[in-house]
C-alpha cells in the first residue's frame, strides 16, 4: 500500500498528483463563481442596451466576420469594445485558464489510462492498480472529481455566461487563441447544456449523461471503477461504523462517488435493473438525499426519475411505509441521544477514568448522534427538487412523521460538537501524557511490592508481622516483574498485567493477609495502579481517528446556513453559547480534510491557496453568525443615545436642593446602566470563544469583535448616507440643507455613541469611526469616478473594499451611481449658471429671476458636519473628474467640428492676417470684428454650456478649498503650518533644481511629492484655477477661437458696480459672469501660456481699437460698451486667475483700466 504512493513509483505519483489537481480545480471554480462580472449575465435592461452588441454566445463562431465588421463599422461600439476588453481581460483570462484546466485534467486522465493499458508503467495494469488499496481509491476519485467539476461548472456558472466569456476571451486574446490548440476543445466541452438553476426551469433531456460524454472516457475503466464501488468498502469506513443500520452512512463517500460516476455509464441507470438493485440495497437502503461534494446535495428521487432501472430500484427506499418507519426511528433516536449528550456534558461527568472505562459506549453515542443529524439534516432540507411533487410530498411526510423541529436538531448539533470537542481534547492530552503516566503507575506499583518484601524480611519493624522468607521472595519477584513490563510491547504487557493482578488477589486470599490492614491496603493500591496501567495502555490514536471519521460534517457545508438564525437567536438570548458554537465551527472545519488530503499527499503548491479558500469561506460564515453580537450591541446603543439625547436632562453646575429629584431621573439612569451592562455581557460572550484555528486561519475573538463592530458601523453609516442623500428632483428649491442637517445630526449620534461605549467594550471608538467613515466615502467616490474612467476599478481591486468588512452597494436611484454622485449633482443643479447668479464678494448664489438666495458658503460647513473632511475632499475629487470630462468633450467637438473644416481654418487665417500685428489698431473695429463674430456665432452653443459648467465647478472647488483650509487651520494649526512650510520649501528646491540641475530633486520612485500633494489637497492648499486637468496637443488658432468665443458672449453680460461683477443682461438669454470667466481661464490653462498671452493681446487690441474709434467719432470721454465689457472681463480674469495686473497692462493702458469702473 505504501509502495504505490512512494516517490519512486511513477504510476502512483502521476495519479495522486492528478487527483490533487482535481481538488484544486474545484476550489478555483468555486472561488471564481463568486467573481462573475454581472455584465456577462445581461440581466438588467441597462446592460442589455449597452453591451448586447459586443457580447455574443457561440452563434458568434458561425458568423464571426459579420459580428466583427458590425463592431468595426461603428466608432462608439469600437470604443465600448476596447473599454470592455481593458476592464475584463484579466478576469476572463483567469476564467479561461480554469475552464482549460478541466479539459487538461480529463485529457491527462485519458492519457494516464492509455499509458497504463500500453504497459508504460512496469508491472502495473489497470487491474493491479484497482487491487491496490490506494490505487483503487485514487482511480475512483480521479473520475469522480471530473464529474464533480462538470456538475459544479453548470451549477455555478450558467451555460450562456460561459459561452459569452469564452467568446469574449477568444476575441480579446486572438494571438493566444490562434496558438492555443485547446480553445476549440474547451468550447466544445463547456458549451451551454441548457441546464438552469432557476426554480421553474424544465429538465434538459439526456442531461447530464450527454454533457459527461462530450469527452469520451475509457468504458472498461468506468465499468471497473463502478464494479469496485459496488462491491468494496474502498475507504474501510465500516470498521468505524460497526452497526448494520449505520452502513449507508459508512459508505456515504463512495455512494456520492457512485452517483456521479454512474452518469458516465447511463445504460446502467436506464436498463440494468439487477446492478441498480444491488447498488441501492448496499448504498441507499434508507437514504435518498445525498451530499456529493462539500455540501452539494442531490435528491435521488428527482435525479433518477428519467432512468427506469435506477428509479425502480429506489422504489423500496422511498416507499411510504419505509419512510414512516425511518422517520419514527430517527424521531425516537434524537430524543434518546439528546438525553445522553446532556448527561455526558453535565459538569463532572467526563472524568479521565470514566472516559477510559467507557470508550465503546461514548463512541456509540457519537455515532448515533452524527448518523441521526446527517439523516435528518439532509432529508428535511429544501432544494431545487421541491418543484417535483413526489419529492415535496416525501419531504412533507418526513417532517410530519419525525415530528421534526429545527431547534432540537440545532441543539443536538451544538451538544454533539461540544462532546466531540471535549473528548478529543481529553484524548489528545491523555495521548501526550500516556507514557509518562504509565511509567509513574509502574514505579508506584513496583515500589509497593519492594516495600512489602522488606516488611516480610523482618528488617523493617511493622507491628504483628512475622518474618516470612517465602513472601519476601515472592513480593521481590513481583516487584521485578512489574519493573520488567515493557511500554513499547503493549500486547505482551497487557497480558502480563492481568496475570499479576490475579496473582495479587490470590496471595491475599491464600496467605491470610487480610488480617493486616496496611498490607491489604498496599496490595489494593498496587492492583489499582496495575489497572490504571491497562487503562493507559489502551489509550490509542485509533480512537481519535474513528472520532474524526464519525464526526464528519462536510455534508452540511451549505446546509448549515439554514441554522444561522437559530445560532443567532441562541447567542442573543445567551451570549455564553458562543463557546458551544466554537466547537461547532471546529466540527465544520473537519470538512476541509476531504479536498486537502490528496493535495497534501502530492505535496502540491496548491495546498496553501485551496486551504486559504475553504478556511476563508468558513471564517466568513463564523463572522456572519457572530455578527448578531455587534448588531444587538448597536440596537442597544441606539436606545442609550435616545435616552441620553432626548430624555435625560443635563445637570447644571448649580442646582437648588428641592430640584435635585427632578434631575436625578433614577429610572432613566437605571435603564441606561442596564442597557450598558447588556452590551458588556455581549462583549464578554464573544471574548469567551478564545483564539481558534479554523482551517489555516487563526480567529482572534477580540479582532472578531472589532471587525464585527466595524462591519455593523459600515452598514449603518452607509445606509444613513444612502437614505440621507437622496434628493427630490421635482423640488426646484431643493432640500439639500435640510437633508445635510438631518444627516449631520445622525452622524453626530453615531460619534457620541462610540465615545460612550468604547470603554465598555475595550475598543478605540474614535479611531474606528474615522477609519471606516473615510473608507466608505473613498470607496463611493472611487465607484462614482468609475463612470468617468475607461479602466474601471473593480471591487476586488479596490483598496477601500474589504471581504471581511464589506461596504454595501445600493441600487442607483438616478443617473448617479451612489450618494456622492447625487450630492455633487444636486449642488450643481442648484447652482446652475443658467438659472442662478454667483456673487463673489458674498460667496453666494442667487436666483436670477427673483434674486432670492439659493446657496451660500455655509453649505460646505454643513457638509463638513455630515460627511466630514474626507467627504468634502471626495466632492472636490469628483468635481475634478467632471471638469476633465467637460474639457475632453470641448476639445473633441473643437477637433471634429472646427479644426477639420477647411472653411473655418481659412476664416481664422484671414482674420489673423487682418489683426496682425496685434500691437497695432484695427480700423472700423465695430464692422471688422462683427462680421467674423457673426460668422462664428452658430458654433458656440455647445461650447458655452461646457465652459459655464467647468467655471461653475471651479468656483465650487475654490469654496471647498477655502473651507478645508479654514477648518485645517482651526482644528489643527500645527498640521496646517507644517504643510504650508513643507510645500514652500519643496517648491523652492524644485525651482533651484531647474536653475541648477546639480542640486537635488525628488526621484520618480520617491513618493514625497505624490503624498504631500494628497495632504495639501485635503487641507485646502490648492489653487483649482491654476491646475492642469488634461494633457493637450497644440491647437491652431486657439487664442483666436477663444477671443471670438468670449467677444461673442460678452454682449449678453453687463458689469454691475453694486455687486462688483458681471451678470446676465437679460433673463431670457441667461449667462453668468464668474463661471464664464473661470471656465475660460481653465480652458486656456490646459495649453501653453503663450496662448493666454496671445488671447490677452487680442482682447487688448480689441479694447484699444474700440476706444480709438469712439474717440474719433465723439469728443465725450465715455468708453464704448464693447470696451467696458472687455475691461470688466479682464478685471475678473486677473482676479480669478491670480494673475499679475501687469500682464493685462502690457496690452491695455493702465489709465483705461482705472477709468472704466468710474464710468459704470
Amino acid at each position: 500500500m505504501a509502495d504505490f504512493l512512494a516517490e519512486n513509483n511513477a504510476c502512483g505519483q502521476i495519479i495522486v498528483k492528478l487527483v490533487s489537481r482535481g481538488n484544486a480545480i474545484i476550489a478555483e471554480l468555486l472561488r471564481l463563481a463568486d467573481f462573475i462580472p454581472p455584465v456577462f449575465r445581461l440581466e438588467t435592461k441597462q446592460d442589455q442596451m449597452k453591451y448586447s452588441e459586443i457580447l455574443f454566445d457561440f452563434n458568434y463562431f458561425k458568423a464571426s466576420d459579420y459580428y466583427d465588421n458590425k463592431i468595426d463599422s461603428k466608432p462608439e461600439l469600437q470604443d465600448l469594445d476596447e473599454e470592455f476588453r481593458e476592464n475584463n481581460i484579466d478576469i476572463l483570462r483567469r476564467f479561461y485558464l480554469a475552464f482549460e484546466s478541466i479539459h487538461k485534467y480529463i485529457s491527462d486522465l485519458n492519457r494516464f489510462l492509455d499509458d497504463l493499458d500500453e504497459g508504460v508503467f512496469i508491472q502495473q495494469t489497470l487491474e493491479s492498480v484497482l487491487l491496490n488499496e490506494d490505487g483503487k481509491q485514487l482511480l475512483c476519485e480521479a473520475l469522480y472529481l471530473y464529474g464533480v467539476m462538470l456538475i459544479l461548472v453548470d451549477m455555478r456558472i450558467e451555460g450562456i455566461v460561459r459561452e459569452r466569456m469564452l467568446v469574449s476571451y477568444h476575441r480579446y486574446s486572438a494571438a493566444r487563441a490562434a496558438v492555443d490548440s485547446n480553445m476549440d476543445d474547451v468550447c466544445k466541452l463547456l458549451r451551454s447544456t441548457g441546464f438552469s438553476t432557476h426554480p421553474n426551469a424544465k429538465r434538459v433531456p439526456n442531461y447530464p449523461e450527454s454533457y459527461f460524454s462530450r469527452i469520451p472516457v475509457n468504458k472498461m475503466f468506468v465499468n471497473m471503477v463502478i464494479g469496485r464501488l459496488r462491491s468494496d468498502d474502498i475507504y474501510n469506513q465500516i470498521s468505524a461504523y460497526p452497526l448494520p443500520e449505520h452502513r449507508s452512512t459508512a459508505l456515504a463517500t463512495q455512494a456520492a462517488m457512485l452517483y456521479v460516476i454512474l452518469y458516465f455509464a447511463p445504460e446502467i441507470l436506464a436498463t440494468q435493473q439487477s446492478k441498480m438493485r444491488e447498488i441501492v440495497d448496499k448504498h441507499f437502503p434508507d437514504n435518498w438525499v445525498i451530499s456529493i461534494y462539500m455540501g452539494i446535495s442531490v435528491n435521488l428521487m428527482d435525479a433518477w426519475m428519467p432512468y427506469k432501472a435506477a428509479y425502480t430500484a429506489l422504489t423500496n427506499t422511498v416507499d411510504p411505509t419505509n419512510i414512516k418507519e425511518l422517520s419514527n426511528r430517527y424521531d425516537e433516536r434524537i430524543r434518546k441521544v439528546r438525553k445522553a449528550t446532556k448527561h455526558y456534558l453535565t459538569e463532572g461527568s467526563l472524568t479521565e477514568e470514566y472516559v477510559l472505562d467507557n470508550i465503546p459506549k461514548l463512541m456509540n453515542c457519537l455515532r448515533e448522534c452524527n448518523v441521526t443529524m446527517r439523516w435528518l439534516m439532509l432529508h428535511t432540507a429544501e432544494g431545487s427538487w421541491d418543484t417535483n411533487k413526489k419529492c415535496f410530498k416525501v419531504r412533507e411526510q418526513v417532517l410530519f412523521d419525525s415530528k421534526f423541529n429545527h431547534q432540537q436538531l440545532f441543539e443536538l448539533l451544538l451538544d454533539t460538537a461540544q462532546l466531540e470537542f471535549k473528548l478529543k481534547e481529553m484524548f489528545k492530552k491523555m495521548l501526550n501524557e500516556k507514557q509518562e503516566k504509565w511509567e509513574d503507575y509502574q514505579k508506584e506499583g513496583r515500589e509497593r511490592m519492594e516495600e512489602l518484601g522488606d516488611v516480610f524480611s523482618g528488617t523493617k519493624p511493622l507491628t504483628r508481622i512475622a518474618r516470612n522468607d517465602n513472601l519476601k521472595m515472592w513480593f521481590s519477584e513481583m516487584a521485578k516483574q512489574i519493573g520488567s513490563l515493557d511500554y513499547d510491547d503493549s500486547t505482551s504487557a497487557g497480558r502480563k498485567i492481568i496475570q499479576l493482578i490475579q496473582a495479587l488477589e490470590e496471595v491475599q486470599e491464600f496467605h491470610q493477609l487480610e488480617a493486616n490492614l496496611q498490607v491489604r491496603q498496599f496490595l489494593a493500591e498496587t492492583r489499582t495502579y496495575l489497572h490504571q496501567m491497562i487503562r493507559t495502555i489502551n489509550i490509542k490514536e485509533e480512537v481519535l481517528i474513528t472520532m474524526q471519521i464519525v464526526a464528519d460534517l462536510s455534508y452540511a457545508w451549505e446546509l448549515i446556513d439554514r441554522y444561522t438564525n437559530y445560532m443567532q437567536a441562541g447567542i442573543k438570548s445567551n451570549p455564553a453559547l458562543v463557546t458551544k458554537l466554537r466547537a461547532t465551527f471546529l466540527k465544520l472545519a473537519s470538512a476541509l480534510d476531504l479536498p486537502l488530503l490528496r493535495i497534501n499527499q502530492a505535496q502540491s503548491p496548491d495546498l496553501v491557496s485551496v486551504s486559504q479558500y475553504y478556511s476563508g469561506e468558513l471564517v466568513s460564515y463564523v463572522r456572519k453568525v457572530l455578527q448578531i453580537i455587534p448588531r444587538t450591541m448597536f440596537s442597544l446603543l441606539s436606545q442609550i443615545i435616545q435616552l441620553q439625547t432626548n430624555s435625560i436632562k443635563e445637570v447644571p453646575t448649580r442646582l437648588e436642593k428641592d430640584k435635585l429629584r427632578d434631575f436625578a431621573q433614577l429610572d432613566l439612569r437605571y435603564e441606561v446602566a442596564r442597557l450598558t451592562h447588556s452590551i458588556s455581557v455581549f462583549t464578554e460572550g464573544i471574548l469567551m470563544m478564545k483564539t481558534t484555528l479554523v482551517g489555516i486561519i487563526k480567529i482572534d475573538p477580540k479582532q472578531l469583535l472589532e471587525d464585527g463592530i466595524r462591519k455593523e458601523l459600515v452598514m449603518q453609516v452607509a445606509s444613513a448616507l444612502h437614505s440621507g442623500l437622496t434628493f427630490n428632483a421635482k423640488n426646484k428649491n431643493g432640500d439639500l440643507i435640510t437633508r445635510l442637517g438631518g444627516l449631520g445630526a445622525k452622524m453626530n449620534g453615531f460619534v457620541r455613541s462610540f465615545e460612550y461605549i468604547q470603554d465598555y467594550v475595550n475598543i478605540y471608538g474614535l479611531k474606528i469611526w474615522h477609519e471606516e467613515v473615510s473608507r466608505i466615502i473613498n470607496y463611493n467616490i472611487e465607484q462614482e469616478c468609475n463612470s468617468f474612467l475607461r479602466t474601471k476599478v473593480h471591487d476586488w481591486e479596490s483598496v477601500y473594499q474589504s471581504p471581511t468588512i464589506p461596504i454595501p452597494r445600493f441600487p442607483p436611484v438616478d443617473i448617479s451611481i451612489n450618494f456622492m454622485g447625487r450630492l455633487v449633482r444636486e449642488i450643481l443643479r442648484m447652482t446652475d449658471p443658467l438659472t442662478t447668479s454667483f456673487i463673489d464678494q458674498m460667496n453666494t448664489w442667487y436666483e436670477l429671476k427673483n434674486k432670492t438666495e439659493v446657496l451660500d458658503k455655509r453649505i460646505f460647513s454643513k457638509m463638513q458636519q455630515s460627511i466630514g473632511t474626507c467627504g468634502l475632499t471626495g466632492v472636490d475629487r469628483l468635481l475634478c473628474f467632471m471638469i476633465v470630462r467637460e474639457l475632453q468633450n470641448f476639445l473633441a467637438i473643437l477637433e471634429r467640428g472646427v479644426l477639420r473644416d477647411k472653411q473655418w481654418l481659412d476664416m481664422f487665417g484671414s482674420l489673423m492676417k487682418s489683426l496682425n500685428p496685434v500691437r497695432g489698431l484695427v480700423a472700423n473695429p465695430a464692422k471688422h470684428y462683427s462680421q467674423f463674430i457673426n460668422k462664428a456665432n452658430k458654433m458656440w452653443q455647445p461650447f458655452i454650456i461646457m465652459v459655464l459648467k467647468v467655471g461653475q465647478m471651479q468656483l465650487l472647488r475654490r469654496l471647498i478649498a477655502n473651507d478645508l483650509k479654514f477648518t485645517c487651520k482651526f482644528d489643527s494649526n500645527f498640521l496646517s503650518n507644517g504643510l504650508e512650510t513643507m510645500n514652500k520649501g519643496l517648491l523652492k528646491d524644485v525651482e533651484a533644481h531647474y536653475q541648477d540641475p546639480t542640486l537635488p530633486y525628488p526621484k520618480e520612485e520617491n513618493p514625497l511629492m505624490y503624498e504631500l500633494s494628497s495632504y495639501l489637497e485635503s487641507a485646502g492648499f490648492c489653487q483649482p484655477l491654476a491646475k492642469i486637468y488634461i494633457t493637450t496637443k497644440r491647437v491652431p488658432y486657439l487664442s483666436l477661437i477663444t477671443f471670438l468665443f468670449v467677444t461673442s458672449q460678452l454682449p449678453k453680460l453687463q458689469y454691475v458696480k453694486s455687486v462688483g461683477s458681471m451678470i446676465a443682461r437679460q433673463i431670457k438669454d441667461p449667462i453668468d459672469g464668474p463661471p464664464f470667466i473661470a471656465g475660460t481661464i481653465t480652458l486656456l490653462k490646459q495649453f501653453h501660456s503663450e496662448n493666454t498671452d496671445q488671447f490677452l493681446a487680442l482682447l487688448g487690441q480689441y479694447v484699444r481699437s474700440h476706444v480709438e474709434a469712439a474717440a474719433t467719432v465723439s469728443k465725450t470721454p465715455e468708453l464704448p460698451i464693447e470696451a467696458v465689457n472687455v475691461l470688466a472681463f479682464l478685471d475678473d480674469f486677473v482676479h480669478y486667475g491670480s494673475l499679475p495686473r501687469k500682464m493685462v497692462e502690457a496690452h491695455v493702458p493702465a489709465y483705461i483700466f482705472d477709468e472704466f469702473k468710474s464710468n459704470c
